[in-house]
C-alpha cells in the first residue's frame, strides 16, 4: 500500500480516533473550511468540472505550478458532507507533487472511517472527487 500524505494520513488517525456520530461533526467542521474559489474561477466558471457522481452540485479544478498540484473545488453549504470531503482533499492535496497525489490510493475515502455514518452514495460521489483529481492531473501532465 502506497504511504499516505502526511496531512491526509494525520486527517484519516483524526476522524478514526472518534466515535461514528463524532466523525459527522469533524466531517462539518472540514465543511467550514473549504477555501473560497480564486476569483478567476468566479468570472470564469467554465474551468470547472461538475462531479457528476456527487448528488450537489459539486465543481473541482486541479492546477499544476512546476509540478507542485492545486486543488480547487465548490459546493453548496446545504451538503456539508460532501462540502466536508472536498474540503479535506483540497487541504490534504495541496502542495504536493502530481506524483504523490497520483499515489493516493484510490479508496481513501473509505479508510477514514466514515462508511458507518453516511450513506454509500455519498461515499461514492466522495471517491469520484478523488478519481476526477487525478484524471485531471493525468490529462495535464500528459499535455
Amino acid at each position: 500500500m502506497n504511504q499516505l500524505p502526511a496531512l491526509l494520513e494525520q486527517f484519516r488517525a483524526d476522524f478514526l480516533e472518534l466515535e461514528v456520530n463524532d466523525r459527522l461533526m469533524l466531517l462539518l467542521e472540514f465543511a467550514n473550511e473549504l477555501p473560497e474559489l480564486p476569483a478567476e474561477f468566479l468570472e470564469h466558471p467554465d474551468l470547472l468540472e461538475r462531479v457528476e457522481e456527487c448528488q450537489a452540485p459539486v465543481f473541482i479544478f486541479v492546477e499544476i505550478t512546476d509540478g507542485i498540484v492545486r486543488l480547487h473545488a465548490t459546493a453548496p453549504r446545504e451538503a456539508p458532507t460532501t462540502r466536508g470531503f472536498a474540503s479535506i482533499l483540497v487541504q490534504g492535496l495541496a502542495g504536493l507533487s502530481v506524483q504523490a497525489v497520483l499515489e493516493v490510493p484510490d479508496d481513501f475515502p473509505q479508510t477514514i472511517g466514515l462508511g458507518a455514518a453516511i450513506s454509500p452514495l455519498r461515499l461514492r460521489g466522495m471517491t469520484a472527487l478523488l478519481a476526477r483529481a487525478k484524471r485531471q492531473i493525468r490529462v495535464k501532465v500528459s499535455a
